[in-house]
């Protein structure tokens, strides 16, 4: 049963999300607002790792920060949130899911004031400043992780997809609307880069006070170091993670590196201020994947997470082809990019976010689906023990696939990197991206696509086994 909302210390035991009853009566509005403020949560911090792809455009000659150097900020900022999302897997069943919401959004406020610091003084901080606050961004990526490892636990089976989804892409929007922030701001006050982290100072503190009052703890949070390393001993863990590369990573790293690339396309095609117009498109890629997210998961909870995701890596080739013809076109023209080279590198990467957040939405679908199914085909395990295995193997997956599509996004931007440096275009990096999609693709109907009808009717099967087992009452107490 639930106490008046009066009595609440935001401590909540015996939480059963698949206790059908329960879930009608009250549990479904706890995890709810639950879901709401880890959303908001999660999407301010995604806005603070973002930062350095907005400010990179206010960072003129007088910082004294090189282009080749801001792919590398980049990269450091994407490097360090996505190997902070594997202790971040944890801390949810260490500390609690709210402490740790509201201690990830008070913590960020050290990297967004650090920010302010040095686009206020151009030119007196050196590289090594840049590269260090960079890294500090990164505590908002793994948000991430425990955001999505916090969810996970609230919401029923059946409902994972929808939730992980809106959760995920809730969090992902933080990216678009930062961008938005920024495009504001070089709009009216171009010479004001400050102003974007005054802004997200005053967000962060919002965030935290709301965490505070409106989030809970759950007892059962079962994700540990220990289920970290045994998830490592399954196939899945490496496959899934691949395939995680391939949807966050491209998120993200497109997600730091597209103002960069519209930047450069712009002044090569002769715009008076480059800077503007890539601000003025840079920000609908990311909100499109970002909403597209959802429905990623809620298509993967009709259709199967495996299918859904084989058919956007097939779309993510065609999206990409887009980028290698233009990039072509324009390198046989020397370099020169002119209305249908530009046209050809906006649609391909909107694209590619719009099919990676549906993709994103639909491969943390097959993480639980894989646990439970093995969870379910454990004869050893009773139905407690096979619910508690469930959800603390994919907690431990959640923050391992997390951390390897973070990485997904540094090798995005390393590779833009060096497209640039050795043939003063980015056509060589389309081409590696389209071949990993095509990997991609084949992973996935090889290993989840092709037999998931099969493998969800021997789920539901087991469901139906499993109903003579003593299970949890799943009672919610909240003290």
């Amino acid at each position: 049963m639930t106490a008046p909302a009066r009595q609440r210390s935001h401590h909540i035991t015996d939480w059963d999300p698949e206790d059908r009853e329960a879930w009608d009566n009250g549990n479904a509005k706890i995890a709810n607002r639950n879901l709401i403020w880890s959303v908001i949560c999660e999407h301010v911090g995604f806005s603070v790792w973002s930062l350095f792809s907005v400010l990179a455009l206010f960072m003129g000659p007088a910082y004294g920060i090189s282009l080749d150097q801001k792919f590398v900020i980049a990269a450091t900022a994407t490097f360090f949130g996505a190997c902070l999302r594997i202790p971040y897997t944890q801390a949810t069943a260490r500390f609690g899911g709210r402490n740790w919401a509201i201690f990830s959004a008070v913590v960020l406020l050290i990297p967004t004031g650090l920010t302010m610091m040095l686009m206020l003084n151009p030119g007196d901080f050196g590289f090594g400043w840049f590269l260090t606050v960079a890294a500090l961004t990164g505590l908002g990526g793994g948000n991430f992780a425990s955001s999505m490892t916090n969810i996970n636990a609230f919401f029923p089976q059946r409902l994972k997809g929808w939730a992980l989804g809106l959760n995920a892409g809730g969090g992902n929007i933080g990216v678009p609307a930062v961008q938005l922030v920024g495009l504001a701001v070089i709009s009216v006050a171009s010479d004001r880069p400050e102003i974007v982290c005054a802004i997200y100072l005053v967000l962060l503190a919002l965030a935290g006070v709301g965490a505070a009052i409106y989030m809970d703890n759950l007892d059962h949070q079962t994700s540990s170091g220990k289920a970290m390393i045994d998830c490592l001993k399954y196939r899945d863990t490496w496959l899934i993670s691949l395939l995680y590369i391939g949807t966050f990573g491209s998120f993200i790293g497109f997600g730091f590196a597209f103002s960069q690339v519209l930047n450069i396309s712009f002044t090569a095609s002769g715009e008076a201020k480059p800077a503007l117009a890539a601000a003025q498109i840079a920000w609908l890629g990311p909100l499109l994947g970002s909403l597209a997210r959802p429905i990623g998961g809620k298509l993967a909870d009709k259709v199967g997470g495996g299918r859904v995701t084989m058919y956007c890596f097939a779309a993510m080739v065609a999206a990409s082809s887009i980028l290698v013809v233009a990039g072509m076109s324009a390198d046989a023209n020397n370099h020169k990019i002119g209305g249908a080279q530009l046209t050809g590198f906006i649609v391909g990467f909107i694209l590619l976010f719009l099919i990676s957040g549906v993709a994103n939405g639909s491969v943390y679908k097959i993480i639980p689906a894989v646990f439970e199914a093995k969870a379910k085909a454990n004869k050893g395990l009773n139905a407690l023990g096979k619910i508690t295995w469930s959800r603390s193997m994919s907690g431990a997956l959640i923050g391992i696939a997390g951390a390897f599509g973070g990485l997904g996004g540094v090798a995005i931007n390393l590779v833009l990197r060096e497209s640039y440096k050795q043939n003063k275009s980015a056509t060589t990096a389309f081409w590696i991206f389209l071949a990993f999609y095509v990997v991609a693709g084949v992973v996935t109907w090889w290993f989840y696509a092709r037999n998931e009808k099969a493998t969800n009717a021997l789920a539901a099967e087991s469901d139906s086994a499993d109903e003579t087992d003593e299970a949890p009452s799943g009672t919610t107490v909240v003290a």
